[in-house]
């Protein structure tokens, strides 16, 4: 059977125990589980299930330190031996299976791009949890431990040789993890449009690059409270320009279904049906391979429909509302 898209999961990512008075819990992903199953009608003959190989040391270091590593396997190791979560920041924990979670979640965003770039789908979705954007080179933070776009990115660099990659990002929060890493990189472009002012407090439309990167980060902060058409049409405009610069051979989207109305951190105003216009947007204005990895989101139902909408999108089937 020829598959349009994929969706990629591990069952690790769901024993990162942050608590269940964090917002990012355990029920996220079995809430969109259910979403995708719910679908399975729709979905089956377009959408393949597959299971993520964990990333390796070797994967994360080509954008993380040794310093960051050694940090987070020893706050996993400290929560084993005490048998509860361990704090990195205030926002930011993890439990005994942390490692293999954070792996796990990596290891999601290759899967997804080497299914891509190898010809066997068209357009993949990755299940990654824990999150990834706020986590720069030599630190973790804001419920991100490793930066599962940027270790994607790296790989499809080494392994298929791609020159230009555009990562797009449209998770409430900005990425401040991932545009520092980038930020000095002409070859791979960043896109974020993200409330403003807003947790991380970075972002701003002055915020461009720097060195052979110059240019090639661009932030569009948007108001709490935005209308649907006003952000559409935004984004519209800033995709085709991000676009045309970049010229990109793949592709990566920083799906945050933390910009759907009604999510407990964020104030934005779009409904799941956007997301499926967001990415149709992105698949058809690119006309290259497509990956969308799983940032935050913390409505777990209306996260679960909006990424149905996604894979959706991905497999040219209409939105669900």
């Amino acid at each position: 059977m020829a598959y349009l898209t994929a969706f990629v999961a591990h069952s690790d990512c769901g024993r990162h125990d942050t608590g269940w008075a964090h917002p990012e819990h355990q029920g996220r992903l079995p809430a969109i589980l259910n979403a995708i199953y719910e679908d399975t009608p729709a979905l089956l003959d377009a959408v393949m299930q597959a299971e993520a190989v964990p990333a390796s040391e070797v994967d994360l270091l080509r954008v993380h330190t040794p310093g960051l590593l050694e940090r987070v396997r020893a706050a996993v190791a400290e929560a084993s031996r005490q048998g509860t979560q361990v704090s990195l920041d205030a926002d930011t924990v993890v439990s005994a299976a942390s490692w293999d979670a954070a792996l796990a979640a990596a290891g999601c965003a290759i899967t997804a791009v080497r299914l891509t770039l190898g010809g066997e789908v068209g357009s993949a979705f990755a299940l990654s949890r824990p999150p990834g954007h706020h986590a720069g080179a030599d630190y973790s933070m804001g419920f991100c431990l490793f930066n599962n776009v940027a270790v994607a990115a790296r790989w499809a660099q080494v392994h298929h040789g791609i020159g230009r990659i555009l990562i797009i990002d449209w998770d409430v929060h900005h990425g401040n993890g991932t545009q520092d890493i980038f930020y000095d990189d002409g070859a791979v472009h960043y896109l974020s449009l993200h409330q403003s002012p807003h947790y991380p407090g970075t972002g701003s439309a002055r915020e461009r690059g720097a060195g052979q990167g110059l240019g090639a980060t661009t932030n569009v902060p948007v108001p709490a409270g935005m209308s649907r058409p006003a952000y559409m049409d935004t984004f519209r405009e800033a995709l085709d320009q991000a676009l045309h610069a970049a010229s990109p051979e793949l592709v990566l989207i920083s799906a945050g279904m933390d910009c759907l109305a009604g999510d407990p951190l964020g104030g934005l105003r779009l409904e799941p049906a956007d997301v499926h216009q967001m990415t149709r947007e992105v698949v058809d204005r690119a006309r290259v391979p497509v990956v969308a990895v799983l940032e935050g989101g913390y409505a777990p139902r209306r996260v679960g429909l909006a990424v149905v909408n996604a894979l959706r999108a991905f497999a040219g089937l209409p939105a669900k509302d």
